[in-house]
């Protein structure tokens, strides 16, 4: 069963530590906690006890460090024990300010990273070598997963959980949670891709992560079908079922709110129906009036 070693210092904010660890909880996994004494203090007061040694790791297993308030950070006697595990294969991941402890153990440069919004600008500053991506969720780099911070570390540990036993695992631990719906890292704003993803069908999972990265390109129902392994009669069937939409329709709503988005940064109709995949504005132009795409938030 697979380890989640939580590495604590004082001032830890509870959402940062609580979230992954329910969604990990929940997955099945076992967890545990370390910090350099026996008793750390949140942020918001409550007193977590931890082990003061990290337990033996193995590849499969991951060490997270969830965010704090403060300049307070990771003594390095748990920095090279973050950097000994990825050394050895093993994935590393923290939570909001936490990304400024796997900066101190060498493990943003060359690679990209992300932490709360109102820490970017300060991460950038401390490690010029890391490429700090701003407005997303989280992000993934050689073993190396940073989030956004406070509720974005569920989105972390639930990408965790897809990648590892598959998104209708993930979303079910989700529902099991009351989240409302797996929200993707590179993708914050992306509303069609949140309306649609709750429901547990594993084939239509993987036909939408498909649809999600490529929508701008022609995707015929064959290439779909194909994709997931099912006939196409089969894809409609259950893609309907579970989204209340065809592939096509899903695919449709993916482009206009790209196409929305573009338009109102400023892009002309004409440009932004290009750059979504439309062959000319007069289709865009139809679905907008179809698909009322939900405000970012």
């Amino acid at each position: 069963m697979t380890l989640v070693v939580f590495a604590l210092v004082d001032n830890v904010h509870l959402l940062d530590l609580a979230g992954p660890a329910q969604v990990f909880d929940t997955a099945g996994y076992r967890l545990a906690y370390v910090a350099d004494r026996p008793q750390v203090t949140s942020a918001q007061g409550l007193p977590v006890v931890a082990a003061r040694e990290l337990p033996a790791l193995g590849v499969d297993d991951l060490v997270v460090v969830p965010g704090w308030r403060g300049e307070t950070d990771l003594s390095e006697r748990l920095l090279a024990r973050l950097r000994r595990h990825h050394e050895a294969g093993g994935v590393v991941a923290s939570v909001c300010a936490g990304a400024r402890a796997l900066g101190a153990a060498g493990l943003l440069d060359g690679r990209r990273c992300t932490t709360h919004h109102d820490l970017q600008d300060d991460l950038a500053r401390r490690h010029p070598g890391a490429t700090v991506v701003r407005d997303v969720l989280f992000t993934v780099d050689d073993r190396v997963i940073t989030s956004a911070g406070i509720a974005s570390g569920v989105d972390l540990a639930l990408h965790v959980v897809a990648t590892r036993h598959g998104p209708a695992r993930a979303a079910q631990v989700a529902r099991e949670m009351v989240v409302y719906a797996r929200r993707n890292g590179a993708e914050p704003q992306a509303s069609a891709m949140l309306r649609h993803r709750n429901h547990l069908d594993d084939t239509v999972h993987q036909v939408q992560d498909l649809i999600d990265t490529r929508f701008t390109e022609p995707l015929p129902l064959s290439r779909l079908a194909a994709h997931a392994g099912v006939s196409e009669r089969t894809l409609t069937r259950l893609f309907t079922r579970a989204t209340g939409l065809t592939p096509l329709r899903y695919q449709q709503a993916l482009r206009v709110e790209h196409a929305e988005h573009l338009i109102g940064h400023g892009t002309t109709v004409e440009a932004a129906a290009r750059e979504s995949g439309f062959d000319d504005a007069r289709m865009l132009r139809r679905l907008r009036s179809r698909f009322r795409p939900v405000p970012p938030g």
